[in-house]
């Protein structure tokens, strides 16, 4: 366990809009000015523990969803002061950030949302060095005032010499308006005192007064705009330029609707900087980068390569037509990020400058399920509550449920998902509970609470159809049929429906025989069939060349997969042999050609739904048996049965001893399969399907 991070260090407001730690060292020395120097990166160690004065009972760790971790709450978890630190299952990308923050390479991340691509980006600009910021002017240039000049300083100058010019115009528009005034007492004063005409005097003080005030303009032309302010950063920038338009990322010009008369504002006090100026010396963060126009990423492509970039205007409501300054420095590293079809709609050249200049990386979405990621996924909690400031530290009965959320969502056995900004919202939907309870602590009850409260938008779809659709639903959980059998699917990603599947055999109504399938899962019912074809051949004693295979999904809006191989071979062999299907049973799984049961998603959710349903009992793929996390509520409303092989199902499924006796030993038979307890479920292979 190590517990060597810096202590918390902390945060006031950026004038840019970030948030940056105040001027602090840390106890080892590793930081300057609360910031990770370039020489420091070689002392950041991939490996980061649970930071603080925490006990850790080795001889239950294995088997505790904390880890071992023994707390009062997550207020005894210290949590990191390095961004860098806080990083949670993603030590790959975690170690190419700070590789390419030390040597100053573009990083691209592609992976699922909420795995912490954005705090990784962040994190970079917290490694980089502050000494080497600056400051960038702007001038009015006296040859052609469409053409500003541009002029780079070291960090905090910039301010000196704004307030120098302006020091120095102050002074000058001082002199010039006593001499206004005593050229115009003058006037009036003769035109009073000789000329003794009140009106000339007025219109001459007038006309003097507004002479002065044009010829000043010439004068404030002279203060240098400052561009770019790193004064008071106490780390190198960090700018989100996600979804940013032509001028905010490119930098602009803006409108001036007085442009002639000696009424406009200069050129150079009109320039704007975009995301890649503010970025120089720091990061450029463009998440979704597939969605910037092609000609924005041809210029961003442009400046990545000179390390400058003119700011001229972007757009029609600029008057960026003719102004155009001097190349601006803007020597950023960019991170990019995206789903996987971000690499579609990325210009491949920008695409090579990335990979030519820097790293690719994929981000996983789960990771394997340890004791040390147990207590990385408690310090993830901790750092939420931390975050957030307004939450109630959560018991350790809470976080073990939270814990076990994070291996329900992975989908895989012996995994934890890493989809963290899902993780984090219901850490702050429990905390908000727990407060609206009056709790000091988040309990438990708390976190099962917003579990049902913090779904998805298509999750309260797809429970809200499933609750209406039970006052129509065909379900049947007792008793017994032929050619039917409870099917299950998922719909919105995580919620358990249990569908019907049908099957009917006729006489062939054409050349040969053919599958119709009916409902919106057509193409999965005849691939499912087309699965199991070979096996319904093989220990057929009809001639199914002869026969038309009618099946049908009943009630299947919103459901996609491939799961329902077994279904439909347990409902099309039943059919076939006139054997009645006991139906307080459903089941889900894929099917091989040689009637292998193979894994599928979603077992978990598909297993509620089918207590709920009211159904006793469900056959899930032996290779799932790990997957299944239930709630404590459904374990004893449902026995779960795992199977290997076809047989295994029709020997559970099928009721009437004599006919299915005969029909599993046939089938046992013909496909050399042992039965009990003798199929290698190893054999299966491939990965869950999505449904």
């Amino acid at each position: 366990m190590s517990n060597e991070s810096t202590k918390d260090t902390p945060l006031h407001d950026d004038p840019d809009g970030g948030e940056e730690p105040s001027d602090s060292g840390s106890e080892d020395g590793s930081m300057a000015d609360g910031v990770e120097t370039v020489e420091d990166l070689d002392d950041l160690g991939s490996e980061v523990g649970v930071e603080g004065d925490v006990d850790i009972n080795e001889e239950i760790a294995e088997d505790d969803l904390l880890g071992g971790l023994e707390i009062d709450d997550t207020s005894d978890i210290e949590v990191p002061d390095r961004l860098v630190d806080q990083v949670i299952g993603q030590e790959e990308a975690r170690d190419i950030i700070m590789r390419a923050a030390k040597q100053h390479r573009h990083v691209m991340m592609i992976g699922s949302p909420g795995t912490g691509k954005s705090l990784l980006a962040k994190a970079m600009s917290h490694l980089l060095p502050k000494e080497s910021l600056q400051d960038v002017l702007v001038y009015h240039n006296p040859d052609d005032s469409n053409e500003p000049k541009v002029r780079t300083v070291p960090a905090g100058k910039g301010e000196q010499i704004v307030d120098a010019h302006q020091e120095e115009a102050r002074k000058r528009n001082q002199m010039r308006s006593f001499l206004m005034w005593i050229i115009i007492l003058l006037v009036v004063g003769y035109a009073l005192l000789i000329a003794n005409n009140v009106l000339l005097g007025i219109l001459a003080a007038g006309v003097i007064y507004l002479g002065f005030r044009y010829s000043n303009r010439g004068s404030d032309a002279m203060v240098p705009k400052l561009l770019i302010n790193n004064a008071d950063r106490q780390i190198a920038p960090f700018e989100d330029a996600t979804g940013a338009h032509a001028g905010a990322l490119l930098g602009d010009v803006r409108h001036d609707p007085f442009q002639s008369g000696g009424m406009e504002t200069p050129s150079h006090d009109r320039v704007e900087a975009g995301a890649i100026q503010k970025a120089h010396k720091g990061v450029l963060f463009i998440d979704e980068i597939n969605t910037l126009d092609i000609r924005s990423q041809q210029k961003l492509m442009t400046a990545i390569q000179e390390g400058k970039f003119s700011i001229t205007g972007q757009s029609e409501r600029s008057s960026g037509a003719m102004v155009q300054t001097e190349p601006v420095p803007c020597d950023f590293i960019m991170v990019a990020s995206g789903n996987m079809d971000a690499m579609e709609n990325m210009h491949p050249a920008l695409r090579s400058r990335v990979r030519g200049y820097g790293y690719e990386v994929y981000m996983d979405d789960t990771i394997e399920d340890t004791p040390e990621m147990r207590r990385k996924y408690a310090r993830f909690v901790a750092q939420e509550v931390e975050k957030d400031g307004q939450l109630p530290d959560f018991e350790p009965d809470a976080v073990r449920e939270i814990i076990l959320e994070a291996k329900r969502r992975a989908g895989r056995k012996d995994h934890l998902t890493l989809e963290l900004r899902d993780l984090g919202g219901l850490v702050r939907v429990a905390g908000d509970i727990a407060r609206s309870r009056g709790h000091e602590y988040a309990k438990r009850d708390d976190v099962l609470q917003a579990k049902k409260r913090s779904r998805s938008i298509e999750q309260q779809f797809a429970d809200d159809y499933i609750e209406r659709r039970k006052d129509y639903e065909l379900k049947v959980s007792n008793g017994e049929a032929v050619g039917r059998v409870n099917g299950l699917a998922v719909m919105g990603g995580d919620s358990g429906i249990m569908l019907p599947v049908m099957a009917e055999v006729t006489p062939r109504q054409g050349e040969g025989g053919e599958v119709i399938a009916t409902g919106q899962l057509k193409e999965n019912a005849e691939e499912a069939v087309d699965n199991v074809s070979a096996i319904i051949k093989k220990f057929s004693d009809e001639d199914i060349s002869q026969k038309d295979i009618h099946v049908q999904f009943v009630q299947t809006q919103g459901v996609d997969g491939d799961s329902a191989s077994i279904t439909v071979a347990t409902a099309v062999i039943s059919a076939l042999e006139n054997a009645p299907i006991s139906q307080n049973l459903a089941m889900t799984g894929s099917l091989s050609v040689r009637g292998d049961v193979l894994p599928v998603g979603g077992v978990t959710h598909k297993i509620e739904a089918a207590a709920k349903a009211g159904c006793e009992r469900v056959i899930i793929p032996a290779a799932n048996e790990q997957d299944v996390m239930i709630e404590d509520e459904y374990r004893e409303q449902i026995e779960i049965i795992p199977v290997s092989h076809i047989s295994e199902v029709l020997d559970i499924a099928l009721v009437g001893e004599p006919e299915k006796d005969s029909l599993v030993d046939r089938l046992k038979s013909i496909t050399g399969k042992a039965f009990e307890g003798k199929v290698d479920s190893g054999a299966t292979g491939g990965s869950p399907s999505p449904q």
